[in-house]
């Protein structure tokens, strides 16, 4: 009798321990993922002065999950991306993560925009324990220190700044550089990289002017530059607000040459400017979207089927490329943690655009490419002139 209520008694421990944990594969599952779906968010600006960043980095990304969902997705699951507008507004941002995780119950996070958006982004999905995966933006705080839950593929705004700063000064010998800035985390982060490169040389920023995100008065800030009379200025903000300070500077007769990180969004810059774009220089963190040398770029321009393309949709297709094979080296039974450390293991060619990750860097990408508008184009630059 003793023996046989024993037995009754591990039986119901036993029945209460997988009823609490999880008696399948399926009640072990995480968020976003199942046996035929991997669900992705994201959350950018889709809308506003900065609509162009979101959109396309949606546009690329869309376009590489397309061409693995044709081919049968991965491990048989196909992708999904739930994407969210932020206006390019941090409180929006917060907002719409909370949502995608907590209601849609998202995989992971991939291609957010912004600097701002993503301080605002970053405690939420670490606090969650969900992958925040390639955002659009070199802001240094999202590499150093090294966030567990944290991966960025592009290059930093330090390293974006320091090629800049060594061109002007070795090719053009400019020794006043200015900054022309949004007076929030995108600028600072900016800023921080051209002080940085500076000191290394003995030099300080010239001027500095500040202008409001999403704001597009910028006339004050034009003035304080030429008041300054810089030989350079270093623009931070949208590609709206700085098609708008070219066009008044111009129109003002300041002479000193703009300069832009990656962040602006080259066609759409370019768009806006018009002529007055002529002669700008922006630093890229990918290839040229339209070097067919390069494999990835001939499947890029394939998928992208000519809409959207450009720098920012490329970057997002490579975003999705990186994913997705870090995807597979997660394992038949892929789990938010398989997928970080597959990622920290993950060294990989795609076609001519190289991608390392480690433990002790985030960071996939160092690779920084010198362009200069020229007749409406992006025309690739080893120096300036």
């Amino acid at each position: 009798m003793t023996n046989a209520v024993e037995s009754l008694s591990r039986s119901c421990i036993l029945f209460v321990v997988v009823t609490l944990f999880g008696g399948s594969a399926g009640a072990l599952a995480e968020d976003g993922i199942s046996k035929s779906e991997v669900i992705l968010g994201m959350a950018n600006a889709q809308s506003g002065a900065a609509a162009g960043l979101g959109t396309g980095m949606k546009a690329g990304a869309l376009a590489y999950f397309d061409r693995v969902n044709a081919a049968g997705g991965v491990g048989g699951r196909k992708i999904t991306l739930l994407v969210k507008d932020d206006g390019y507004e941090p409180a929006r941002s917060a907002a719409a993560t909370e949502s995608l995780i907590h209601a849609d119950k998202v995989f992971a996070l991939l291609g957010y925009v912004g600097t701002p958006t993503s301080a605002a982004a970053v405690p939420v999905a670490s606090k969650a324990q969900v992958p925040y995966l390639f955002p659009f933006t070199g802001a240094e705080f999202l590499r150093n220190p090294v966030g567990k839950f944290v991966f960025t593929m592009r290059a930093s705004y330090f390293d974006e700044t320091e090629i800049m700063v060594e061109r002007l000064i070795k090719d053009l010998g400019v020794k006043k550089i200015a900054l022309l800035m949004q007076d929030d985390a995108f600028g600072e982060a900016v800023k921080g990289g051209v002080a940085r490169a500076l000191f290394r040389r003995d030099m300080k920023i010239h001027a500095e002017a500040r202008i409001k995100r999403n704001s597009m008065e910028i006339d004050a800030g034009v003035d304080a530059m030429k008041q300054a009379q810089p030989e350079a200025i270093v623009f931070v903000g949208t590609y709206k607000q700085m098609a708008a300070a070219v066009k008044k500077a111009k129109a003002t007769g300041l002479k000193a040459r703009f300069l832009t990180v990656s962040f602006i969004g080259t066609e759409n810059f370019i768009a806006e400017a018009g002529a007055d774009g002529e002669g700008v220089y922006i630093t890229q963190v990918v290839p040229s979207p339209h070097d067919t040398s390069l494999p990835i770029v001939k499947d890029y321009l394939a998928d992208i089927k000519g809409n959207n393309v450009g720098y920012t949709s490329f970057e997002g297709y490579i975003n999705a490329a990186v994913l997705v094979e870090a995807m597979k080296k997660a394992g038949a039974e892929p789990t938010r943690a398989s997928l970080l450390a597959a990622l920290e293991s993950l060294k990989i060619d795609l076609g001519g655009v190289a991608i390392q990750f480690s433990a002790a860097s985030h960071q996939g990408s160092k690779s920084v490419f010198l362009t200069r508008v020229q007749e409406g184009k992006a025309v690739s630059q080893t120096k300036m002139q």
